[in-house]
C-alpha cells in the first residue's frame, strides 16, 4: 500500500512498542486465533491487515477543539502473540495481557476469531463482560462459539454479563434459554437499534461494572450488516450499520471501568476488494481510543 505523505495530515497507527512502567493509555496486541473456528477462516491474517488499514485514517477527533489522539494519549503496539490457539497459546495471551494491563488503562486485542475473548478477558482479570455480537457464544466445547460459556465456567459471574445485538435467525432456542437461565442480560439487535447507543451502553456499564473491578468489551464485527462486513463469516443482511457499531464502541470506551477490549471475527482474506470490513475494524480501534481521550 502506497499512501501520500503530508506533514500536516498525520496517519494513525505506527505506534511504538511499549516500554516498562510507562503508564500507557492504550496498548494494541495482536491475538490471531483461528484454529478452533466453526467456519473456515483466515482470521490469523487480520491483525496485520488492521494495522495497515489504520494508516488510511487520521488520528484526529474534530472536537471542538480538534485533537490528535497520538498526541493526547500514550499509545503503544506490543506486536502479536505468535501462537494464541490451544491451552499453551491461551496461557501466553493471558500472561501478555496481564502484564500489559498493569501499565495501561486499556488493552486492545486485535483478533483473530472470537475464541480470543476467553484468554484476553482472563488476562485483564475482568469481572464484567459486555459483548457486541449477533451470537450468544455459549456453545459447548472449545471454539469461537464458546468463549462466554468458558468464562462463566471459570468463575465469571453471568449476572455481570451483558450481550448487545443478539440477532434473530443467528441463534437457537437452547442457547437463548441457557442465557436466560444463567441470568445474562440480553439486549436484542432490534432493542439496541430502538434505544440507541447511549442508553444501552449506560445500562450495560452499570450491570457489568457493578461491584467494582474491570470490564472487558468483546466487539464481534459480525454484528454488523453484511454490506459493511462481508469479511465476517457469520454476518447477515440486516445487522447493525457501521456507524451504530462505532457509536457503541466509543460510548463503552469512555468509561474508566473498561480496561480491555477485543475486535474479532474479521477474516481479512475473505474481505471485499475495497477492504471495508478490515477498515471498519481499524475504525473500531480508533473509536476505542477516542472514548479514552474523551474520558480523559
Amino acid at each position: 500500500m502506497t499512501l501520500s505523505h503530508d506533514p500536516l495530515w498525520p496517519r494513525a497507527g505506527g505506534w511504538p512498542a511499549p516500554r516498562d512502567a510507562e503508564g500507557w493509555d492504550a496498548v494494541i496486541l495482536g491475538v490471531p486465533a483461528w484454529r478452533t473456528s466453526l467456519s473456515p477462516t483466515g482470521a490469523h491474517a487480520t491483525p496485520a491487515a488492521v494495522r495497515e488499514a489504520l494508516q488510511r485514517y487520521s488520528p484526529t477527533l474534530l472536537g471542538p477543539p480538534p485533537t490528535d489522539l497520538s498526541e493526547a494519549l500514550r499509545i503503544a503496539d506490543a506486536g502479536d502473540i505468535a501462537s494464541p490457539d490451544g491451552p499453551e497459546g491461551e496461557a501466553s495471551v493471558r500472561a501478555a495481557v496481564r502484564e500489559l494491563s498493569a501499565d495501561a488503562r486499556l488493552v486492545i486485542a486485535l483478533g483473530g476469531d472470537n475464541s480470543a475473548t476467553y484468554a484476553v478477558a482472563q488476562g485483564a482479570q475482568a469481572t464484567g463482560l459486555i459483548t457486541i455480537d449477533a451470537h450468544f457464544d455459549l456453545r459447548d466445547g472449545v471454539s469461537n462459539g464458546s468463549p462466554v460459556r468458558r468464562l462463566i465456567e471459570d468463575g465469571l459471574d453471568p449476572r455481570r454479563i451483558v450481550q448487545l445485538g443478539i440477532a434473530d435467525f443467528a441463534n437457537s432456542v437452547a442457547y437463548a434459554q441457557r442465557a436466560a437461565d444463567l441470568g445474562i442480560t440480553v439486549v436484542s439487535l432490534d432493542e439496541v437499534r430502538r434505544r440507541g447507543a447511549a442508553d444501552v451502553i449506560a445500562e450495560a456499564l452499570d450491570i457489568a461494572g457493578g461491584g467494582g473491578g474491570g470490564i472487558h468489551l468483546d466487539v464481534d464485527v459480525d454484528v454488523c450488516d453484511r454490506s459493511v462486513a462481508p469479511g465476517c463469516p457469520a454476518s447477515v443482511p440486516g445487522g447493525l450499520a457501521a456507524w451504530e457499531l462505532r457509536a457503541l464502541v466509543r460510548a463503552a470506551a469512555s468509561d474508566p471501568r473498561l480496561r480491555s477490549a477485543d475486535i474479532v471475527e474479521v477474516d481479512a482474506t475473505a474481505d471485499a476488494p475495497d477492504g471495508r470490513t478490515v477498515r471498519l475494524a481499524a475504525l473500531c480501534v480508533l473509536e476505542l481510543l477516542a472514548g479514552k481521550a474523551v474520558a480523559a
